[in-house]
């Protein structure tokens, strides 16, 4: 039950003679922010008010007088100018937390709006170790799926990993030319992501030797028109502009200037590499060559993708097993290969794609830049690649909506690829890009070590375990009787740290960038995923120690006795939780979800501060706080499972 989507419903009947579209007049009904006006509020009255010609307070009495919600609240008030406050009937709220007594859903009802999902997330590239970077869209991904699992729709999970791309071109000249064959014996991957990096590194460093003349004299060049449009300069507001638009084009040039000297420097710094870039000109280029090669079915360079796949494939699930994810699909780049050409061949024939100075493009409307399908050299792009895997998994997986876990940055390709699938017709489909920002560090960039390379996924999760320990140690020797062996301390360390950097990451707003922090990653206190936790350990120690087994509780018939504001408020939190499950459905954010889990811990806290459950007043009302104990563990571990974080019993 979404009690909020209930009493909007309410709402819908009493405004249907009033309002012609009453979809955006009921998004005005909301949870009230200060339980001084009760649990509900509609503010809808002001702004209706210039559109039914009527003063807000006579708006909001009309629709009070056409509303039926005696059996859910208390008669309505209408405050100030037309807010309409409502409060949930005692008895109500009491009802139905025993009717949810023992469920672990908290009443929520699978949808009976089914869709067919498809979710691409993480998708690394197979031949490079997976970093922080990869983080958002992994820990996203895995909690939309597991939360539309809750709710009813088929979910189809799919890791479209990068096995085809032109770092392999990268990998093979590397495996070729500058392995190191006792290196590639104790490590492959690693070797293989060694090779990636320096391949890349010389490819750099020789493209910006090339562009490095043109980048100086376009700097020059906007300096000296600076200078001259400074003489000639007027006080008239064009001119500002003008000189304002040269200052930003000039600190961008020398911006670019800067930063390809930088690269240029980092090489020729190091003898080694230097000697390296000397012995391999056009690095690039050979790197692109080995790829086209690859593409095009040359039997070396199929072989050694083929060496090299397994053992990629291997470590990036070995990460995938500590982060307790699994994929229901994992078709790289690789799978599709085979359909491409017949993509470009039907984008041709519906008139779509025309060659443009020798590539194959699709122009959208609004936009400047095309969206290339073939390259002027015959191979493809992700462009069409992505359309390929559109075409089967809507084809093949009948899939109604496809979302895209992916960082902002991506925004215009999606924006491009959508708008050509639609026209492609494939419109009766839905697609968003559930777009995410940056895991910054401290100093506001970009989070790297301190040797400035970006921080290693396995590396993070070490550490976050590493810290977890401590704290979990800490909190067993303050016991009188420590109640964790060794392994069990392990088996909670991962818990608690797995868990802290999910929750970190998820209980930010998905656009935004976030500051990695330790040390409130893993508070105990605060909006945690170990404050969460602790919450559950601390009910399960209510019931041993009041030897109450949890699961013959549920069995009984349970008589609910609000005698207090912080059982009442607590009540009303846990019938909240399909309302959360709504709103974090409804635009994919996660963070709707921790926010309820947060809220509800808090009230639960208070609860436990001032609510006695081993001396309460009465056996009616002990079984009565046992029952909403049980339930707030029941939300804990399961509003936590659904972000891919576990609990324990003990901690």
């Amino acid at each position: 039950m979404n009690l909020l989507n209930t009493v909007r419903d309410r709402f819908a009947a009493a405004l249907a003679g009033m309002v012609t579209d009453v979809a955006p007049v009921l998004e005005m009904i909301r949870p009230a922010q200060d339980a001084k006006f009760g649990d509900f509020q509609a503010n809808f009255a002001m702004p209706l008010s210039k559109q039914l010609g009527k003063p807000p307070r006579e708006i909001a009495q009309m629709a009070v007088d056409h509303l039926e919600i005696s059996d859910l609240c208390e008669p309505a008030e209408i405050a100030g100018p037309g807010f309409i406050n409502l409060r949930l009937r005692d008895e109500f709220i009491a009802q139905r937390i025993s009717v949810i007594a023992g469920d672990d859903r908290l009443g929520v009802q699978p949808t009976h709006a089914l869709r067919n999902i498809v979710v691409d997330f993480s998708g690394p590239n197979v031949a490079k170790p997976m970093h922080v970077g990869h983080l958002r869209s992994t820990v996203i991904g895995d909690a939309i799926c597991k939360t539309l699992r809750f709710a009813g729709h088929h979910v189809t999970s799919d890791n479209h990993i990068g096995d085809w791309g032109t770092q392999f071109g990268m990998i093979i000249y590397g495996y070729r030319y500058l392995r190191d064959d006792a290196a590639f014996a104790e490590n492959s991957v690693g070797e293989l992501a060694r090779l990636y990096k320096l391949v890349n590194t010389l490819s750099d460093y020789q493209n910006s030797v090339a562009k490095l003349p043109d980048l100086e004299q376009t700097a020059a060049t906007l300096k000296t028109q600076l200078a001259v449009q400074e003489v000639s300069a007027g006080d008239d507001e064009k001119t500002k502009k003008q000189l304002g638009s040269i200052h930003k084009q000039l600190a961008a040039a020398d911006e670019a200037v800067r930063n390809t000297r930088n690269t240029i420097s980092s090489v020729e710094s190091d003898l080694d590499l230097h000697r390296l870039s000397q012995s391999h000109p056009g690095i690039a280029r050979l790197a692109r060559d080995e790829t086209v090669k690859l593409h095009t079915g040359d039997a070396e360079n199929n072989r050694l993708w083929n060496k090299f796949l397994p053992d990629c494939l291997e470590a990036l699930n070995r990460i995938y097993q500590r982060l307790g994810i699994e994929f229901d699909l994992a078709l790289g780049e690789s799978y599709y290969n085979s359909m491409l050409p017949d993509v470009v061949s039907s984008l041709k024939a519906k008139n779509l794609a025309r060659v443009s100075e020798g590539a194959t493009c699709v122009f959208i409307e609004g936009n400047d830049a095309p969206f290339i399908v073939q390259k002027t050299d015959g191979a493809f792009t992700y462009a069409t690649t992505d359309l390929a895997t559109i075409q089967y998994r809507r084809e093949t997986l009948k899939a109604d909506e496809m979302l895209y876990v992916v960082d902002k940055r991506q925004s215009e390709h999606f924006h491009q690829l959508f708008a050509t699938a639609a026209l492609w017709g494939m419109n009766d489909a839905r697609f968003q890009h559930v777009s995410f920002g940056t895991v910054m560090g401290k100093d506001g960039k970009p989070y790297k070590t301190r040797s400035g390379d970006t921080v290693g996924l396995e590396s993070l999760l070490d550490e976050a375990i590493t810290r977890a320990r401590r704290i979990v140690d800490e909190n067993d020797d303050r016991r009188e009787t420590p109640m964790l062996s060794s392994d069990d301390r392990a088996a909670v360390a991962e818990i608690v740290g797995i868990g802290g950097i999910k929750y970190a990451d998820l209980h930010h707003n998905r656009d935004s960038d976030y500051i990695f922090d330790w040390d409130k990653m893993l508070a105990t206190t605060g909006d945690t995923a170990t404050y969460m936790q602790y919450a559950y350990a601390r009910i399960c120690g209510i019931f041993r120690k009041l030897e109450v087994d949890r699961i013959t509780l549920a069995s009984k018939n349970s008589t609910i006795l609000l005698t207090t504001p912080e059982e009442r408020r607590l009540a009303l939190q846990l019938l909240m939780f399909g309302a959360s499950i709504d709103g974090m459905l409804q635009d994919y954010r996660p963070h709707t979800l921790t926010s309820w889990l947060f809220e509800t811990a808090d009230a639960f806290s208070k609860f436990y501060d001032r609510c006695s459950v081993q001396d309460a007043e009465s056996t009616e009302l002990r079984h009565s706080r046992l029952i909403l104990c049980d339930l707030m563990a029941r939300a804990l571990r399961t509003g936590l499972s659904l972000l891919g974080i576990k609990v324990a019993d003990v901690m």
